[in-house]
């Protein structure tokens, strides 16, 4: 504290001690607390190691220490070795006394049998009693499930020495009835009620019984089936009733696993009926395995187990109803009977009094049954749809009599075809009227849409209407998806579009069969896309799909009046010119770009049209690079403008080709000079053109053709005055720094290079032993490996190089 601020602020105070002395005195202050700071943590150090087990008692007194490694943790806890060894010890016996069952028997009289048995039995079944009450469990547990062993083994010993000849399917349901009655009076006694392990084993020996009465007494297999449903019935009861979670975990395993085999017998029973009689009877045990579902759903534990077993009711009602009413009708009649019953589940639906899983449950049912039948249809949809396509290896061929024929191509008809139409009118209806909720209704509307779709689709060809009649039902169906576009909503407009294309590409499969019928339908449907593509959200698919249909018009407009495939290639590319004029009218819509790729597309199938006819194809080139020439006047399709002339050239050398020209340089170096002073005009008014725009078309046009010619040609003239030139371009490339040139020089020297030295190569290769190539291309690959850092440093140095040419 400086003398300034003490005589401003404590006036009235003295120096007590004087400043030196009282800093001293902080000084030694500070040092104890820090010493006494080092001792505080010492300690802390010293207990907590002495918290650490370390196997030995603490003394407090004691020294603080180094803590020591924690000792190892044991890697199984005592009361799992405790129940290894009690069920390896209980193993051990039991197998034991089996083999004393099987081998030493024959060794004893009748009554040292009985007395052993009676002896051993009797002294396991008593002995938990005594661990119990000394607090052994496990160990009482474990010495249980010996004698419960022991009783199995006494009942096989009972049957093989006095039992002999009683038939085993009766002994066996009389011996597991009365070892589930014994063990469950043993689990129930006073004295052995704390043992968990007797009730779960009297339950699971219990699924046999009845099963084996019913083997026993031969009944057949409806009384067989009716002892399993019987069994997993007063399963699901002990599920209900009991309250160990042992128990009920086994009447559950119990419950689904005989109540599974029961489901499967009376379903194929139900299957295989003879009459009315036989499927009543399978009937009956399906409604059982049902009632016992419903039982099991309405007083089960947990939401999700009510739910399922709900479903599985409903399924079980279906299946047992509808066999009955398949059983009094015609084969194909089987689905539309299980389906009139699914669709009455939903009367159920409504009653208030069930709980609300239940409801949902029966629901879920009937939806099962319902989507099951219309997969039932999807074949006849499938053929009516797909089986035209067979039209297209026999292309007007003759009209056929009637609708079905135009679908059965190479397809056959199904069977089951005739009763399908009602399949999806019947789910149509329900979708439309059963459906009251507001998140499905929308969704439900448009699914009966589809399912009306498909029937009017596949009613044609069940009615075997004629042959025009079911072109003008499909078309009828094309323009109402069309118009039904239109609708605001967008899932709705989703739905129609897909249905009018998939009617639309059908329709079109069909009319193959007949000329006038081809012309007629893809003139229609143009006119139909074309029209809902005016002002319509779904232009960018039917704008389209209306130039697929023009295009293919023309196609069959062409080979309806025995024009070569050439000549037709000009009709085709009229579609393709008006795709290039309705793009531009469009402007920025979303249909633009879809209209643009269909033109382009059309273009290329009439460029392989003309392959085969070299002067028709120059003059497709030719208009090819006018339609694009007028697409590159428009300022965002700039770059269309190389294509244009790419097609010019390519025109112009395809032009050259067919009229057989030998010295092609006449016809392209007057293109190629003033080509290439037009592109020296753009580069001084523009330095930052690049090179290839400015003197790539014009380089091109009189080298490529020049090096066709010049590979064909056996002379040295053309060869040698086309190198020149080439390595002239590639010098000046070089000189300045222009990659146009370079590239395209360089290209055309070194093939025609190659070209001239191809006979030597193969002289020389010819020569050489045949071990030579392989050895030497094994030195190119060392020579690169090793120096391969160096030349990767030198391409990415031409390539800067290149990069900063213009």
């Amino acid at each position: 504290m400086s003398g300034a601020l003490t005589r401003t602020t404590l006036r009235a105070m003295t120096h007590l001690p004087p400043p030196a002395e009282e800093l001293r005195l902080l000084d030694a202050e500070l040092r104890q607390l820090d010493a006494r700071r080092a001792q505080l943590l010492t300690r802390r150090a010293w207990l907590v190691a002495a918290l650490q087990p370390t196997g030995q008692p603490s003394r407090p007194w004691a020294h603080p220490r180094t803590p020591s490694a924690p000792a190892p943790r044991p890697e199984t806890p005592a009361p799992s070795v405790q129940n290894v060894l009690l069920v390896l010890g209980g193993v051990l016996l039991t197998l034991a006394a089996a083999v004393f069952t099987l081998v030493s028997w024959g060794h004893l009289g009748i009554a040292g049998r009985a007395l052993v048995l009676g002896a051993v039995t009797a002294a396991t079944l008593a002995a938990p009693v005594a661990l119990l009450k000394r607090g052994l469990r496990s160990t009482a547990e474990s010495v249980a499930g010996l004698g419960l062993a022991l009783t199995v083994l006494d009942a096989y010993a009972l049957h093989a020495a006095a039992l002999a000849g009683t038939d085993w399917t009766r002994y066996a349901a009389a011996a597991t009835a009365v070892l589930a009655a014994a063990w469950t009076a043993y689990g129930l006694l006073p004295a052995t009620s704390a043992l968990r392990l007797p009730l779960p084993c009297a339950l699971a020996v219990a699924q046999f019984p009845l099963l084996m009465g019913a083997l026993a007494a031969d009944a057949g297999l409806y009384p067989i089936t009716a002892a399993l449903l019987v069994t997993a019935g007063l399963d699901a009861v002990a599920v209900v009733r009991l309250p160990a979670a042992a128990v009920r975990v086994t009447a559950v395993v119990g419950a689904y696993g005989v109540g599974g085999w029961g489901v499967l017998g009376a379903g194929r029973l139900s299957l295989t009926a003879d009459g009315p009689v036989d499927a009543s009877r399978a009937g009956a045990l399906l409604l059982l395995a049902a009632a016992i579902a419903v039982g099991s759903a309405r007083r089960g534990p947990g939401v999700g187990h009510a739910l399922g077993l709900a479903i599985t009711a409903g399924l079980l009602v279906v299946g047992a109803l509808g066999g009955v009413a398949r059983s009094g009708l015609p084969s194909q009649w089987a689905v539309p009977a299980h389906l009139a019953v699914g669709i009455a589940l939903l009367a159920a639906v409504r009653v208030e009094r069930l709980p609300d899983a239940m409801r949902q449950g029966l629901a879920w049912a009937s939806g099962a049954v319902q989507a099951l039948a219309v997969l039932w249809t999807l074949p006849v949809v499938a053929v009516v749809l797909l089986g035209p396509a067979g039209w297209l290896g026999r292309v007007w061929s003759g009209a056929p009599s009637d609708a079905r024929a135009a679908v059965v191509v190479d397809a056959p008809w199904p069977p089951h075809a005739a009763v399908a139409p009602v399949v999806p009118v019947a789910v149509a209806a329900v979708l439309a009227l059963a459906i009251r909720a507001e998140a499905w209704r929308s969704r439900a509307r448009l699914g009966a849409l589809g399912l009306l779709w498909a029937t009017a689709l596949i009613l044609p060809a069940v009615l075997e209407i004629p042959y025009v009649a079911g072109m003008l039902v499909l078309g009828v169906m094309t323009a109402a998806a069309l118009a039904a576009c239109r609708i605001t909503a967008s899932a709705a407009r989703v739905t129609a579009l897909v249905l009018a294309l998939v009617t639309a590409a059908g329709l079109t499969l069909v009319s193959l069969a007949s000329q006038s019928a081809t012309l007629v339908v893809l003139s229609v449907l143009t006119a139909l896309f074309a029209a809902a593509s005016w002002r319509s959200d779904v232009s960018p698919f039917t704008a389209p799909a209306a130039l697929v249909y023009a295009a293919a018009l023309a196609s069959a407009s062409g080979a309806a009046a025995d024009w070569p495939a050439s000549r037709t290639a000009l009709l085709i590319l009229a579609v393709a010119a008006a795709a290039a004029l309705l793009a531009a009218r469009l402007g920025a819509s979303r249909a633009t770009v879809p209209v643009e790729s269909v033109g382009a597309a059309v273009g290329l199938f009439a460029v392989a049209l003309a392959v085969a006819d070299p002067p028709m194809l120059a003059l497709v080139l030719a208009l090819c690079g006018v339609i694009a020439a007028g697409t590159a006047l428009r300022a965002e399709r700039r770059p269309v403008g190389h294509a244009a002339a790419a097609l010019f050239v390519l025109a112009a050398w395809v032009r050259l080709a067919a009229w057989d020209i030998g010295t092609p340089e006449a016809y392209t170096l007057p293109v190629t000079v003033p080509a290439l002073l037009v592109g020296a005009l753009r580069r001084r008014r523009d330095p930052q053109a690049s090179s290839w725009t400015a003197y790539g078309p014009g380089l091109a046009a009189t080298l490529l053709p020049s090096l066709v010619a010049a590979w064909a040609d056996p002379q040295w003239t053309r060869p040698l005055l086309l190198g020149g030139a080439a390595l002239l371009v590639t010098l000046l490339g070089a000189r300045h720094h222009l990659r146009a040139p370079l590239v395209l020089g360089g290209s055309v020297l070194t093939l025609v290079t190659l070209h001239e030295l191809a006979p030597y190569v193969v002289q020389v290769t010819g020569a050489l032993p045949r071990w030579a190539p392989p050895a030497l291309a094994g030195l190119l690959l060392l020579a690169l490996g090793a120096t391969y850092e160096q030349r990767i440093r030198d391409v990415r140095r031409v390539r800067e190089v290149l990069g900063r040419m213009n």
